[in-house]
């Protein structure tokens, strides 16, 4: 295999290595794009490390998003990684965010405006399937532990990414989640299924949740699976305050993940510096008595 070129046989044994080393679906359909977005700008040209900066630079140049660039470099990194090579490419350096941006925040109305439009219009399994990401905080990649003995037992073991954890699942969900399988009359395993009776994939929900949108009324740059995810989190904060547990229900390693999740939008901060009071309001009648009582005091003194 020729290592100095990213040829098609050496993007499989990259994809390869990725499953071997257990890495979740999502992501080694990620990388495997990205690479491959490389290996597309690239024309079959020799792999360099002046040549992947300068793929950086195109990145940047074409207005993609920092996160986004840093992301893709993730995947390239990995690749080079695997393959042995003695250098990396540097991220971008990005101040960390303090706010969330409004315009792709799903709010709980929002959200109970999609599912009461998916079960009027019929759509049963992703009303409920809305429900069940929304009201535990899993991952879409995590839709599949769902099953009939999970909805029995009020909770799912899950394993991904080489860890294991047990989600509970509110009593209500079970309640619900059973009374669809005896609907659907599936006796057992997933419950979140295709005609053919295999899972939902991921680009499956995802394109369900987009064909929604207009009917619901709803911006479909707000509606993804993970922004349900999202939604989870700030609600479950708000409601207990406990980021710690808050980390362990969403079966993040650091903290410092779960915080990103609660960031506020910019509006809601905002209003929060608003309501500091620092700055006075153009003409206050308040605000000038306040000065000329000043000055009086200072002349009778």
């Amino acid at each position: 295999m020729d290592m100095n070129r990213l040829t098609p046989e050496a993007i499989a044994a990259y994809a390869l290595y990725l499953r071997s080393e257990e890495r979740a679906p999502g992501t080694i359909e990620k990388y495997l794009r990205d690479v491959r977005s490389f290996a597309a700008w690239l024309e079959e040209r020799t792999v360099t490390k002046d040549l992947a900066a300068a793929w950086k630079e195109h990145l940047v140049s074409t207005n993609h998003a920092p996160a986004t660039v840093n992301s893709m470099l993730a995947a390239i990194n990995s690749l080079f990684r695997f393959q042995g090579r003695d250098f990396r490419i540097k991220f971008l350096k990005v101040q960390r965010r303090m706010f969330r941006d409004s315009t792709r925040e799903l709010t709980r109305p929002e959200y109970d405006l999609l599912v009461d439009t998916a079960r009027a219009s019929g759509k049963e399994r992703l009303a409920l399937l809305m429900e069940a990401i929304c009201g535990t905080g899993i991952r879409v990649s995590e839709v599949k532990y769902l099953t009939v003995e999970a909805a029995q037992r009020g909770r799912a073991e899950i394993t991904l990414k080489g860890k294991i954890r047990v989600i509970l699942l509110p009593n209500k969900l079970c309640r619900k989640l059973l009374k669809y399988a005896r609907k659907e009359k599936i006796a057992s395993g997933d419950l979140f299924v295709t005609r053919s009776g295999k899972s939902l994939s991921r680009r499956q929900i995802w394109a369900e949740m987009k064909r929604l949108c207009k009917a619901a009324g709803v911006a479909p740059e707000k509606v993804f699976p993970h922004n349900l995810r999202h939604l989870f989190a700030t609600t479950y904060y708000r409601a207990y305050k406990d980021i710690a547990k808050l980390a362990d229900v969403l079966g993040h390693s650091s903290i410092e993940t779960t915080r990103i999740y609660l960031l506020t939008t910019g509006d809601e901060q905002v209003k929060q510096l608003d309501r500091l009071g620092l700055v006075s309001y153009a003409n206050s009648t308040i605000n000038q008595i306040n000065i000329w009582s000043l000055l009086m005091g200072r002349i009778w003194r």
